[in-house]
């Protein structure tokens, strides 16, 4: 069994080569200190989902987006995501699923970037108001209410945008998560991941370690680069960015 405490892996403590070309290649790391210290665990301003360590419902997270409280809610995209995408423009465009997609910042970077995206989310209210602030911004995107871990899509995707969708299951949906992942992306697609790596087990969100990821992840993804992001300011070194490609087998 996996501890997910096991192999924490401080934002400060690896810096990325810059030598590494857009992540064709696997990354190459320099350690800059031998320890650090434990992570601390997310900002109070956060810790906001229902009751400390309830796992959420469809109806719980439903409730949520209908009375506004919402403390996940940053009213903007993920910076890691707005830097990536700027910093690679020559990306092929392409498909794209947003699962756990909420009211679709991160749904409309993509869209703005170019990609054809499809935000998908167990709330309703979140769909809806992901389609209104969408058509709002004089953007095109799809957004569907669906289960991302129990149901598949009508065609697979060539990207797949992690965000708040891994921290924010019950920790023992992680291998489901997994397999969703595959299934929703095609054979030699890209999975785009920021992870929280935070100690907390009385979530959501509930939070996870460089190590636990890369046993999880590896088995079926090639890792093409890891780094820290630029975050929220709250958020700023709990935050690691993956990109792994999904294998052919």
């Amino acid at each position: 069994m996996l501890n997910p405490l096991a192999g924490k892996c401080s934002a400060s403590a690896l810096r990325h080569s810059a030598n590494e070309p857009d992540g064709l290649l696997p990354p190459r790391w320099i350690l800059m200190q031998p320890s650090e210290p434990a992570l601390p665990r997310l900002p109070a301003d956060e810790r906001g989902f229902s009751l400390v360590g309830k796992i959420m419902s469809t109806t719980d997270w439903e409730e949520r987006y209908q009375s506004g409280d919402m403390p996940w809610e940053k009213g903007e995209a993920s910076p890691g995501l707005v830097d990536f995408l700027a910093t690679h423009p020559k990306l092929p465009r392409g498909t794209v699923c947003v699962p756990g997609c909420g009211t679709g910042h991160d749904v409309r970077a993509w869209a703005r970037a170019g990609f054809a995206v499809t935000g998908v989310d167990l709330a309703p209210s979140a769909v809806r108001l992901g389609r209104e602030r969408t058509a709002a911004a004089g953007l095109a995107a799809q957004f569907e209410h669906r289960n991302f871990l129990r149901e598949s899509p009508a065609l697979p995707f060539e990207w797949l945008f992690e965000h708040t969708l891994f921290c924010a299951i019950d920790p023992g949906e992680r291998d489901a998560y997994v397999e969703a992942v595959r299934r929703w992306l095609r054979p030699g697609g890209q999975y785009l991941a920021v992870n929280y790596l935070i100690p907390d087990e009385d979530g959501p969100p509930f939070g996870t370690t460089r190590a636990e990821l890369l046993e999880r992840f590896s088995p079926h993804f090639e890792l093409l680069e890891e780094w820290v992001p630029r975050s929220y300011p709250n958020r700023t070194g709990l935050e690691l960015m993956l990109w792994w490609r999904r294998k052919n087998a």
